[in-house]
């Protein structure tokens, strides 16, 4: 049985084949953040979307205390060891790499970076697939997503403004077509939604197989 926890904004917890999985950890300056990033004792992977303040938060200062292995685009992860980090993969889009029994493969997010591409992730591990969409509009590739991985869950931003809203994030969650989905990336800023109730909505109606999990921050679900 997999677990994943919702720290706020785009963060979460997945732990999964007994590693412990971090994305995107904005913590200490995200105002729905259940944790600071002092409190999080132990990581095996911490998978960073793109550099964006609210995506790469505390990643660096994660990784160096629990001695976590850094991943992101190349690009983000040359920083990344100029900043110190010392355990790192640089991947680019449509490439995969495995630590331990957890297996990572980047693919592409619509949105900008200052350092390199915006990208996704997907985390498969126990024969499980988790994707986590980073920030992104939508695009009709998800599909293929779907195809590939059957994914149990999907990470999906609902917020509009920044990233896909609603609308956009059900049509989304119509292509992926997961077990089940999180919202996230909403209620974190006052020009992006603020709850996930149209979401849930929409998605009830197009896709009703897929159950809508909206998580609180420090909320988790078993899967």
């Amino acid at each position: 049985m997999a677990k994943i926890t919702w720290l706020g904004h785009a963060a979460f917890k997945i732990e999964v084949a007994n590693r412990t999985v971090l994305v995107d950890p904005w913590l200490d300056e995200n105002p729905t953040a259940s944790i600071k990033s002092s409190e999080i004792k132990q990581a095996d992977i911490v998978y960073v979307t793109h550099d964006h303040a609210d995506h790469l938060g505390d990643a660096f200062s994660i990784c160096k205390r629990t001695n976590a292995t850094f991943v992101s685009v190349i690009d983000l992860a040359a920083y990344a060891e100029e900043q110190d980090v010392k355990k790192i993969f640089g991947l680019n889009i449509g490439g995969s790499m495995e630590i331990d029994s957890v297996r990572l493969t980047m693919v592409q997010a619509f949105h900008t970076a200052v350092r390199g591409a915006p990208t996704g992730v997907i985390v498969e591990g126990e024969g499980k697939a988790v994707y986590h969409a980073g920030d992104t509009g939508l695009f009709g590739d998800m599909r293929l997503f779907g195809e590939i991985y059957k994914l149990d869950l999907a990470l999906l931003p609902i917020g509009g403004y920044y990233t896909m809203d609603a609308k956009q994030a059900a049509e989304a969650t119509k292509l992926l077509n997961p077990k089940a989905v999180i919202p996230m990336h909403y209620k974190t800023f006052p020009v992006i939604a603020q709850s996930a109730d149209e979401f849930a909505k929409i998605v009830k109606e197009k896709t009703p197989k897929v159950r809508v999990v909206a998580l609180k921050p420090g909320e988790s679900y078993q899967f």
